[in-house]
């Protein structure tokens, strides 16, 4: 049974859609209007072993906060559109990714109960053109969409670029682990109450 997930959503702001397969093989193609979101994209799909499609429209006139929130909420979208009832996955997913000075650590519950804790901290006000401050708003706009809990927290790092990467990494294979299916779980929802 196919674990894909497709989302589409419009606003005044933003016009959104994102599909993804969550069986995939880190195949991407991401069209945000942001070049390092992107990247960001791109790493997340290709450590998460996600076939992962984004193709996004904002008022990047503005700034470029609607388009880069509003990501993150449609690929929650779709993720949990993806993950069905949740019966049979692992559940939980830990990355400790090193990228030359930084290292980051991201531990992911896929519980139907969303959360983010968010302990990383960005030495410049922007990477590139986009900025830092962004990083959160996304990974609180996919936890809460997704259905997840999730903890990033980056333990050293002096660049920003190598911080946001780690982290969107961490993401990735912390995700790629949770939405396994486990083959001891015999179908079951991994949960004591029968079901997430």
């Amino acid at each position: 049974m196919a674990r894909t997930g497709e989302v589409v959503r419009e606003t005044r702001e933003t016009k959104i859609s994102v599909r993804v397969d969550l069986d995939g093989a880190g195949q991407t193609r991401i069209v945000t209007g942001i070049g390092f979101l992107d990247h960001m994209l791109d790493s997340l799909g290709r450590h998460g072993a996600l076939d992962l499609e984004v193709e996004a429209k904002g008022d990047l006139h503005i700034d470029f906060h609607h388009t880069v929130e509003d990501v993150g909420i449609v690929l929650g979208q779709a993720v949990r559109q993806a993950l069905g009832d949740f019966r049979g996955i692992r559940r939980f997913g830990l990355a400790v990714i090193p990228m030359d000075e930084t290292l980051t650590r991201c531990a992911i519950d896929l519980s139907n109960r969303p959360y983010l804790v968010w302990r990383t901290a960005f030495p410049t006000p922007k990477v590139g053109d986009m900025d830092t401050e962004l990083f959160k708003e996304f990974h609180h706009a996919f936890a809460s969409n997704a259905g997840a809990c999730v903890h990033l927290e980056t333990f050293y790092g002096a660049n920003s670029h190598h911080i946001a990467e780690s982290g969107f990494k961490a993401l990735g294979r912390a995700l790629r682990e949770a939405v396994e299916i486990d083959p001891r779980a015999g179908g079951q929802a991994p949960s004591t109450k029968g079901s997430l």
